[in-house]
């Protein structure tokens, strides 16, 4: 409530692409990444896909300096794949932010560039993996990993 009323906070440093699943888009997951980058990469001039949407935001990779690839569970959905092949192309600075929750603790590892042991899904795997999510979701895992889409933070 009243959420227009909060102060927008002051944009500085770099512009950065954060490639992310959709799984993630509006949950504290999301939050937490964008504050360990900010820390990172010392900049919140994020372009954030979650922003728009479902839309399409890979032409908006080209207006960033540095892009940076969000996967899950050592995965890379395959929207994140798309976006790290355009990325790639355009020879832009690439990081990775693997979220893995080990018990009841989530860890967020930073890394420079793409590691090697990161999987790359294809659609029907990233459908599958959603759907793992999803079934998950009535057993409390979703919002341990997640957070809760409807709590604020």
């Amino acid at each position: 409530m009243f959420g227009f009323l909060r102060k927008k906070k002051k944009k500085y440093g770099v512009p950065i692409y954060i490639s992310e699943p959709t799984i993630i888009y509006h949950t504290q997951t999301e939050k937490v990444v964008l504050k360990v980058i900010e820390e990172k990469l010392n900049s919140n001039n994020f372009i954030i896909p979650s922003d728009y949407g479902l839309k399409p935001t890979h032409h908006m990779i080209k207006d960033a300096e540095v892009f940076v690839a969000i996967g899950i569970v050592g995965k890379f959905t395959s929207l994140v794949c798309r976006e790290i092949k355009i990325a790639q192309e355009l020879k832009k600075r690439i990081y990775t932010i693997n979220v893995a929750r080990k018990g009841d603790m989530v860890y967020y590892d930073f890394f420079e560039g793409i590691p090697d042991d990161i999987e790359w899904l294809s659609e029907e795997e990233t459908r599958k993996l959603y759907e793992e999510f999803r079934r998950e979701e009535f057993s409390g895992f979703m919002k341990v990993f997640l957070g809760d889409r409807k709590r604020q933070w």
